[in-house]
């Protein structure tokens, strides 16, 4: 069974017609408080039913009034946070398998979202990790999470960062970020500036969408790891079975 308001963000991924850089008047007026305290009313504590059962996520369920309230009463931007996608699910199960590839280094979550590849990558011990997400709910909704697996509030920063001159980071993880063939775009030219100006490692995430596997930088990814999907992830996410983990290669 989808939720209405989980059937309309995965139609939005698919016909792009998406609201990321739009908040709603109401955030103006809220307080992190205020917007804790909306999240723990219309979310459920997950640690189950995903490919990272240590990491427990507050998301929407079918326990969560908006699993089935008309998507248009949620009162901010599109809760893309609020879904564990296939190719986050992915990307922070690699992460925790493979340990050394965080420990020690300087990580950059980009499009976080709920904040489990950020988390993931602190669970494997990386020195810094910061989570970047445009969504400043989002942002609430990470520090939340981060607390639910014992770590403290992560940086969580919500400007766009897409083009901006690069910070040194050792490593940028990417999980479901290519659902859009200009933003794709966008993320291959910078993603190519952060490599050759600072030997940034980039690792993505992605369960097979047409957009990703139709983009060019596709010919420049090295599959790392592919993970089969648990059968509630398949039934919600249109019978996509697997998930995999990419490495980009500038040089091929």
């Amino acid at each position: 069974m989808y939720s209405k308001i989980a059937k309309c963000l995965r139609n939005r991924l698919i016909s792009k017609s998406f609201k990321r850089d739009t908040f709603h008047l109401l955030f103006s007026t809220k307080t992190e408080a205020d917007i804790k305290n909306f999240i723990i009313d219309n979310t459920e504590i997950v640690s189950s039913r995903s490919l990272t059962p240590e990491i427990s996520l507050r998301l929407i369920t079918p326990n969560c009034r908006f699993w089935t309230e008309k998507p248009e009463l949620w009162p901010f931007s599109d809760p893309f946070w609020a879904i564990y996608w296939p190719g986050g699910q992915a990307l922070s199960r690699y992460l925790l398998n493979n340990p050394g590839i965080c420990m020690g280094r300087k990580v950059l979550d980009l499009g976080c979202g709920s904040g489990a590849s950020a988390i993931a990558a602190k669970l494997s011990g990386a020195s810094n990790v910061v989570a970047n997400d445009i969504d400043p709910i989002a942002a609430v909704a990470t520090k939340m999470n981060c607390e639910l697996n014992d770590l403290e509030p992560l940086s969580c920063l919500t400007e766009n960062m897409i083009g901006l001159v690069p910070d040194q980071w050792d490593l940028i993880l990417l999980g479901d970020m290519f659902y859009d063939e200009v933003l794709a775009d966008s993320l291959h030219q910078w993603l190519q500036m952060c490599i050759v100006t600072h030997g940034t490692q980039v690792l993505i995430g992605d369960p097979g969408r047409a957009q990703f596997e139709s983009h060019d930088i596709r010919k420049r990814l090295l599959e790392q790891a592919r993970f089969e999907l648990p059968d509630s992830v398949k039934e919600e996410n249109y019978g996509m079975t697997s998930s995999t983990v990419w490495r980009y290669r500038p040089d091929l």
